[in-house]
């Protein structure tokens, strides 16, 4: 932030806004457990900026949760809401908890009574939570189903991430990996680059890194290598995603797969990230790429679909290196772009199909892409640098019209 603001001169007493939440809420969550005993839970919610609209971020149930991380990921939600130009400020929330020693009963009536202590701040036009780390779409419901008790109605947009039995919004699943795909095939064809033969190496094989490999298999490119976070599986003549994620789920370890037909071998996730190939998709945790292996990644283009997986150190280093990034406020902003179209299909009670979806999608993801181009070449930036320049610039904007 502090770069980009250098970067596009942002008015000081705008940066000292951006600097500081607008609310910071710590309930206590008292949850009777299933031998009878009581256990109080610690609770937070950050709401940092509401100058373009609601506060827009999710709730994450982890036992290392803190209110400093909270804070910081709260503002990341700021940005990615902007840079995208969605009508939502930034929020984030958590229970210090470690959600698999719960019972699912005791999940449940932990959901619920911090649902309780958040509702006076949270609703379709002031705050609307998302899942986020060990959060789910059954939690989504259970906050949605004790929200509206307390309302006496139905209000199915208090939070986004829904099954579409309740309210969920078509696309939701896989909006992550496919606006990470929007932007980048817009990338390449703004560099006058071709899709086909284009080497792929996808660091995590969960939801996104699955979803992400299968999108890139069926446009043409070649999809060398995938891991998860035992290793990782090495096809230098390509493989087919669907076939590793079906291996990964017999047998729990992507690496050790054995592709019929196809000449593969078991690495590292260290090795992994050194692979030469053309884009290097990071789509597991942060900090992945730090100062100590920066200088080994022969990847010329790095996008990033998890939060943070480039530390900044390494940001300078790749930079120097003339390797691009594609930061993460945009290129997994797919996510809380079509949690959005969800909170507007909620509260139209008129809902979209998946081709409309994805239009609209589509749309959102590449004018984002285009402006955040046209700011690295006018602030002559870095696509990260761009990308908060862009955001802030619309942030910027809406604050000093409501001073």
């Amino acid at each position: 932030m502090r770069r980009a603001a250098k970067l596009m001169d942002l008015n000081v007493e705008i940066e000292m806004i951006l600097q500081n939440p607008e609310r910071l809420i710590e309930v206590s969550v008292p949850v009777r457990m299933d031998n009878g005993c009581l256990r109080v839970f610690r609770g937070f919610r950050v709401q940092h900026n509401s100058a373009r609209g609601p506060y827009k971020g999710g709730i994450r149930f982890h036992p290392d949760v803190d209110l400093e991380e909270i804070k910081a990921l709260s503002a990341w939600m700021t940005m990615k809401c902007a840079v995208v130009n969605l009508p939502l400020g930034g929020a984030k929330g958590g229970v210090i908890v470690d959600p698999k020693e719960l019972s699912i009963e005791e999940l449940e009536r932990l959901t619920r009574r911090y649902a309780v202590a958040l509702a006076p701040f949270i609703g379709p036009k002031l705050d609307i939570p998302a899942p986020d780390v060990y959060t789910n779409a059954q939690i989504m419901a259970w906050i949605t189903d004790e929200y509206s008790k307390i309302k006496g109605k139905n209000v199915f947009g208090v939070v986004t991430g829904k099954s579409l039995a309740l309210g969920g919004s078509e696309g939701r699943i896989d909006a992550t990996s496919q606006g990470g795909v929007y932007v980048l095939c817009k990338y390449l064809e703004d560099l006058n680059e071709d899709i086909k033969g284009q080497t792929v190496v996808i660091q995590g094989f969960g939801n996104a890194g699955s979803h992400f490999a299968k999108f890139m298999h069926g446009l043409g490119f070649k999809v060398i290598a995938v891991s998860d976070s035992k290793g990782a599986l090495y096809c230098e003549e390509g493989l087919l995603p669907e076939k590793a994620l079906s291996c990964k789920v017999e047998s729990g370890l992507v690496g050790e797969c054995e592709l019929a037909g196809q000449s593969c071998k078991m690495i590292s996730n260290e090795e992994l990230l050194e692979l030469e190939c053309d884009i290097l998709v990071l789509s597991a945790l942060e900090n992945q790429v730090t100062k100590e292996n920066a200088a080994n990644v022969k990847a010329k283009l790095i996008l990033e679909l998890a939060n943070g997986p480039v530390s900044p150190e390494a940001d300078v280093i790749l930079a120097e290196k003339g390797i691009k990034v594609i930061p993460d406020i945009l290129a997994n902003a797919g996510g809380v772009t079509v949690s959005y179209f969800e909170l507007v299909q909620n509260e139209a009670n008129y809902y979209w199909d998946s081709d409309e979806v994805q239009e609209k999608l589509k749309k959102t993801m590449t004018e984002a892409w285009t402006e955040v181009f046209e700011n690295s070449k006018k602030y002559n930036a870095t696509y990260r640098e761009a990308a908060f320049i862009t955001a802030m610039k619309r942030l910027e904007e809406a604050i000093k019209l409501r001073s």
